[in-house]
């Protein structure tokens, strides 16, 4: 009987973003659900930013973030505290989102202790066991453990349904990530971070640039750095802003190749609010971010996509984003393409985004109450339809330079 017990898990920064919009969903309703929070902490410092915007207070925090701790050290250590978490809180359904380890780990201790999984972004595939690394693996891994599956498109339950998941066990709903962004994008949002105060997004078209991902760590980064470099030098009216990620890798490759150019950015990493703020007055993304090729396109911002493959094929479909891969080449010749060619540009920051229009959280709950037999009929699932299109944002800054 109701009210029943939900335990959210989750360790990391894009988690806590998508998972922030269920956890408040589900707090307004009380009488139907009590919702707890547990954290691994699987990145202490941006997970911690998070919370703080969204006022998200874990009732567990295993912390089990440690200096160039390698992914068997991160498993050991989840699991061995969420086994603890579960014993005390003992949910009756555990859930969890997307691809990372914590994912895996805490959909298996769940499985250890007979506790029901939702997994929340469910679906979504590459076909590469090795591509994203690891999240490919783990999310297959995540969905074998899984009772209930949120999925936030059609494609992605059809990727469950191929896989054997029964039809009645899945429910689309959106992604939680548009819900977030809502909550999150103001026009009138005023940078304070250094290297963004004082700049003029009217001035400029402004390029934002994230990458990170562990299979471009090497030569992919260095023609990623290279080909954005040229770029820059080519087009005086643009500037790029790239928020570098903490790992070391990457932050030493950045300021070797793009340390030091005329009208580069290299920042430190963004809390989120400012972060989608400045994607909001972003002319052009260019990402290997899984997150960044569904909150974008809600912006009317095209999205270069800095992948050999992507899970989110139905962006590539609609024309959002485009897979333009990690060659100097390719990522120039694209790039170049969008900064000349109007038609191209309008073309891609017009299209309709496939991934949600805001009330993603909503329909999980409504699944939830389907689920635990507080209702009968089904609830109705997401589908994208151009009407909702920036329904909700009023982007800057997308006119080509000379209209």
């Amino acid at each position: 009987m109701p009210p029943y017990k939900i335990l959210s898990v989750f360790g990391t920064r894009p988690e806590a973003i998508k998972m922030a919009p269920v956890v408040k969903e589900l707090n307004l309703h009380p009488e139907e659900f009590t919702c707890q929070v547990a954290v691994t902490a699987q990145h202490r410092e941006m997970l911690d930013q998070v919370l703080r915007l969204f006022h998200i207070q874990p009732d567990y925090d295993l912390d089990i973030m440690r200096p160039r701790q390698t992914l068997e050290e991160i498993t050991i250590r989840a699991l061995t505290g969420l086994a603890g978490v579960l014993k005390e809180a003992g949910p009756d359904m555990v859930l969890v989102h997307g691809d990372t380890t914590t994912t895996f780990v805490a959909a298996l201790a769940a499985f250890y202790q007979q506790i029901p999984v939702g997994h929340v972004e469910a679906g979504l595939r590459t076909g590469d066991r090795y591509a994203p690394f690891p999240e490919e693996m783990n999310r297959r891994l995540a969905a074998a453990l899984t009772d209930i599956h949120f999925a936030p498109t059609a494609r992605a339950r059809d990727n469950l349904l191929r896989e054997g998941i029964a039809p009645e066990h899945i429910y689309v709903t959106g992604n939680t990530v548009i819900d977030a962004l809502k909550a999150t994008i103001r026009e009138e949002y005023q940078f304070e971070e250094h290297g963004l105060a004082g700049l003029d997004f009217r001035e400029k078209r402004v390029i934002l640039v994230t990458a990170h991902r562990r299979e471009n760590w090497g030569e992919p980064l260095q023609e990623i750095f290279t080909a954005l470099r040229d770029l820059i030098r080519r087009h005086p009216d643009t500037a790029l802003i790239f928020p570098v990620h903490y790992n070391p890798r990457v932050r030493q490759l950045a300021r070797e190749i793009l340390g030091g150019q005329e009208r580069v950015y290299l920042i430190e990493p963004l809390d989120y609010e400012p972060f989608v703020n400045l994607m909001n007055r972003a002319y052009l993304v260019l990402t290997d971010s899984g997150g960044l090729q569904e909150e974008a396109p809600a912006l009317g911002k095209p999205v270069l996509v800095l992948r050999e493959v992507t899970e989110r094929p139905e962006a590539v479909a609609a024309g959002t984003v485009r897979l333009v891969g990690t060659a100097y080449r390719d990522i120039l010749a694209a790039a170049e393409e969008l900064l000349t060619d109007r038609q191209a540009y309008l073309q891609m920051a017009h299209a309709v985004n496939p991934y949600g229009d805001g009330q993603a959280s909503r329909r999980i709950r409504s699944a939830l109450r389907h689920y635990f037999g507080m209702t009968v009929a089904r609830p109705q699932e997401f589908q994208p339809r151009a009407i909702e299109k920036n329904k909700f944002f009023t982007s800057r800054n997308i006119d080509i330079k000379g209209e």
